[in-house]
């Protein structure tokens, strides 16, 4: 079953990025922001409780309203520059060059904002987004960061990337400007909506807030697993004190009681002395890091453990 059409624009698309969502009323469907933008729209329809019959009046009334893009009837938008008479529907917009400010003021080709910059993208210059030409000159799909001015792309990308980031984290991909852009974009035509980014919804990030709790050591010793650890001792779990995503167990990886951090190979890097551990002597036995894993020389004199804490690990073990 195909979707209804909006009563405004006589259009089924669904691109709510330019569009907003259709909504219904009484039976009839339009797009949120074709109503908006329309003529007759602004100070009624941002009220509490929209008027069907002013809905219909105003399909009614502009029924016959050629859209000067696609010459089709039914153009509810016209140019609010003074004295320009050129009607286009919303979905028309884009394709017509118009800007829509989404308060109920629409321009035309000939009276739409121009950015105020005046650089020029250099040859072979690409989108900073889809990472695609630019062309050579600013244009109605090829804009600029107005702070940095080095920042180019085409005016779909950055629409775009609107829609995902919302007000509170839309800002210039390069130079992070986000005031002096915001309201250039917003200026030009670009709808920011009033929301959280999207990458935030869903809980998407959740799992970035869960403590990394397994030993990761190419070898574990623990007889419980990796994924068990005590609060102290030998099989207390130490995180990498860089990244925090990969574990050990004190024992796992020879560090003594007194050492207070540690990095994983991938932070410390291979065999470059950035690690800090310690060489232990378990049984008395004394065992050292292997060279080149990311590990410092051990001190000329080894940490010993005693053999209460020995005792104390061994009785915590087989208690659970």
């Amino acid at each position: 079953l195909s979707s209804p059409a909006c009563v405004l624009c006589g259009r089924v698309d669904e691109d709510s990025s330019i569009l907003g969502h259709k909504k219904e009323l009484g039976g009839f469907y339009f797009h949120e922001f074709c109503a908006v933008s329309s003529l007759m729209a602004p100070a009624s329809f941002l009220q509490p409780v929209i008027s069907i019959f002013l809905l219909l009046l105003m399909g009614a009334s502009l029924l016959f309203q050629l859209c000067f893009v696609c010459g089709k009837t039914g153009a509810t938008i016209t140019c609010a520059a003074l004295g320009c008479d050129r009607s286009f529907h919303l979905p028309c917009a884009s394709e017509g060059q118009c800007v829509t400010l989404y308060i109920g003021k629409s321009l035309c080709w000939e009276h739409r904002p121009q950015q105020a910059v005046e650089a020029a993208p250099a040859q072979d210059t690409t989108c900073i987004i889809c990472m695609e030409p630019v062309g050579d000159s600013r244009s109605y799909s090829t804009m600029v960061c107005p702070s940095c001015q080095h920042a180019w792309f085409h005016r779909a990308c950055i629409q775009e990337q609107a829609m995902r980031a919302g007000i509170y984290c839309f800002q210039c991909p390069l130079c992070r400007d986000r005031d002096w852009f915001l309201r250039d974009m917003v200026t030009m035509g670009i709808r920011i909506p009033f929301r959280k980014p999207t990458w935030e919804d869903n809980n998407a990030y959740a799992s970035l807030r869960i403590r990394h709790d397994r030993c990761d050591a190419s070898s574990c010793l623990y007889p419980r697993g990796r994924e068990r650890a005590e609060r102290e001792g030998p099989w207390q779990l130490l995180l990498c004190s860089s990244c925090a995503a990969q574990g050990t167990h004190r024992r796992c990886s020879f560090l003594s009681q007194g050492t207070a951090s540690w990095e994983c190979n991938a932070c410390a890097g291979e065999g470059t002395g950035k690690r800090q551990t310690a060489a232990c002597c378990w049984a008395g036995a004394s065992i050292w890091p292997r060279p080149g894993k990311g590990s410092v020389s051990p001190s000329s004199k080894p940490y010993t453990w005693t053999e209460d804490e020995h005792r104390t690990s061994e009785r915590r073990l087989h208690a659970t």
